[in-house]
């Protein structure tokens, strides 16, 4: 049979959502009275939505999400003042992200801000968008640690390339000399080029004082809060709720 050779030579050429395609129909029945043209195009359309697929994959995988969360399982009924019609307009095609616009989501322990933005992020990526997830703590001693090694300047490459770039438990906690003046580079490296989802338990008229130095937090939040939507979260803790049912 010559479909061996012709699906060794798929893989040869890296079409495997094609050769996935050719296999199926080799398989099925009832395909003789289509067009060559409407067989061939099932063959392109198979090998589209694999690179699609596989593309997706791969951006899921290097946003190191902390929670698997989608928009289509946010939970409305929950008592916590989330804004239905904010949160529907920030999931139509990622718009905000193409516009390079800010969420801030705000609000007590536990109200599925952490969860939230991970859905937002995770739109995001289906839309075609890259993005890459880290706690503020986390994200301090990782440009510690590249400034000490000396790769700080191909860190922050990294983080001015990335679409979304989504920094849970912002501000919580005062910010140290350095940590203020890092913020400030990655901040004026996404202004206005991409886009940045901050959560916190501290509101965002208090962000200035845990900044600590005025010039350095005129400039971060100048660069920050004048695009940025905010959605800010009431109520009680939901943790025992939210675990295994969405947010």
């Amino acid at each position: 049979m010559l479909n061996q050779p012709t699906l060794e030579k798929l893989q040869t050429l890296h079409l495997q959502g094609m050769a996935e395609a050719f296999r199926a129909q080799a398989q099925q029945t009832g395909l003789a009275e289509l067009s060559f043209e409407e067989r061939f195009a099932m063959l392109v359309d198979q090998e589209w939505i694999w690179r699609q697929n596989r593309a997706l994959a791969r951006r899921l995988a290097q946003a190191k999400f902390r929670y698997r969360a989608s928009v289509e399982d946010i939970d409305f009924r929950l008592a916590r003042g989330l804004d239905r019609s904010l949160v529907r307009s920030l999931t139509q095609n990622s718009a905000w992200v193409h516009q390079h616009q800010n969420v801030f989501l705000l609000g007590p322990c536990g109200v599925g801000k952490t969860w939230l933005a991970c859905a937002l992020a995770e739109k995001a990526c289906r839309d075609g968008f890259t993005a890459f997830f880290r706690r503020a703590p986390k994200l301090f001693r990782d440009l510690a640690v590249a400034r000490a090694d000396g790769s700080l300047s191909n860190f922050l490459g990294r983080l001015a390339k990335i679409d979304l770039l989504v920094v849970d438990d912002w501000a919580n906690a005062p910010l140290a000399e350095t940590e203020r003046r890092d913020f400030l580079e990655i901040c004026e490296d996404r202004y206005q080029l991409h886009s940045t989802i901050l959560t916190s338990q501290i509101p965002v008229k208090r962000w200035h004082e845990q900044i600590g130095d005025p010039t350095l937090a005129d400039s971060i939040l100048d660069r920050l809060v004048h695009n940025a939507h905010h959605i800010e979260l009431q109520g009680k803790s939901a943790r025992k709720e939210l675990n295994g049912k969405g947010s």
